[in-house]
């Protein structure tokens, strides 16, 4: 029977799997909706995870999968009995008789940047963390506080901001109806209508009333502003530098190999993204800095490093 691997990328919005062999051939993929245990139910959490699963799995015999990689960010709650109990029947539903390891999002994305053993990746989406890697593991990490304490330069952060700019600009006496300013009153209220004093109340009522991680479906007014010249791009600027800080100080005592950009902000065709290869080149001249894959195709390179020692890599990483 021929040998397959499982990999699995899980986020708080989505779930991926791809199904592979051992000689860089991709035989299945499939995605479902978000399957993190930390943001989610836990039973919710595995229905999605084994949905993503079971449709890279179609027409395949899951016995036939001997290592199985699962990537995703808090796997500490992967130490509860409870939702791995859960987890382990889902794997059971699937026909899986291997162990299924458990790793860092970083450590995938790390994978599905590049073959190096060692280096560092950034990951720079809704939230923002980057870490060390040594022999393909996480060492340290820098970052990834949350929304709360921390997580500098995400699109969270980016969000913020930009309610921060409309709130100085009403605090000013002034009621935009275009720039950054007016894009977040229109997206977050509606409309611009109202005296200054009456439009900020509304505002700040409206951004505390919501959920905070909401504040990251701003960010694309700031970069959209960036690039028509706005104050966008100041925000854009400090949103590179912050990120750049953090992949230098996880990268700390002597760090070596590549960094690796990971998640939307650092695409080359995002501002951040730009912006954040002009920082790191800076900081860190000569360094590689090479994008990530998908991650469930580096969940699967990395399920399939446990079952051989040099295996080909997947299509797009």
């Amino acid at each position: 029977m021929r040998e397959l691997v499982l990999g699995l990328d899980i986020g708080g919005t989505s779930s991926r799997a791809q199904v592979g062999d051992l000689t860089g051939r991709v035989l299945g993929s499939g995605s479902a909706g978000g399957g993190n245990p930390n943001s989610h139910p836990p039973e919710q959490a595995v229905a999605q995870v084994a949905a993503a699963a079971r449709t890279a799995l179609t027409g395949l015999d899951g016995a036939a999968v001997r290592s199985a990689v699962l990537g995703m960010a808090g796997v500490s709650a992967m130490t509860d009995p409870r939702v791995a109990a859960l987890f382990e029947e889902g794997w059971t539903s699937l026909g899986l008789d291997c162990p299924v390891r458990v790793v860092s999002d970083c450590e995938v994305a790390f994978a599905a940047g590049t073959g190096a053993a060692d280096g560092t990746v950034l990951i720079a989406g809704t939230g923002a963390i980057a870490a060390r890697i040594e022999d393909r593991r996480e060492a340290a990490v820098a970052g990834g506080h949350g929304w709360l304490l921390g997580d500098e330069g995400s699109a969270f952060w980016l969000g913020r901001e930009a309610v921060r700019h409309a709130l100085r600009t009403a605090d000013r006496g002034e009621v935009p109806e275009s720039g950054l300013a007016g894009a977040v009153l229109e997206q977050v209220l509606g409309d611009t209508a109202g005296d200054p004093m009456a439009v900020r109340k509304r505002l700040i009522t409206a951004v505390n009333g919501a959920a905070p991680i909401r504040l990251a479906e701003l960010a694309p007014l700031v970069t959209a502003d960036c690039a028509a010249g706005g104050p966008g791009a100041g925000i854009v600027a400090r949103a590179a530098d912050e990120l750049a800080d953090t992949a230098v100080r996880a990268r700390r005592d002597g760090g070596t190999g590549p960094v690796v950009l990971a998640g939307g902000l650092t695409a080359d065709g995002n501002p951040v993204g730009t912006a954040l290869r002009a920082a790191l080149a800076e900081r860190l001249p000569g360094v590689p800095l090479p994008a990530a894959g998908p991650g469930a195709a580096g969940a699967a390179w990395l399920a399939a490093l446990d079952r051989t020692g040099d295996p080909p890599r997947y299509p797009g990483i």
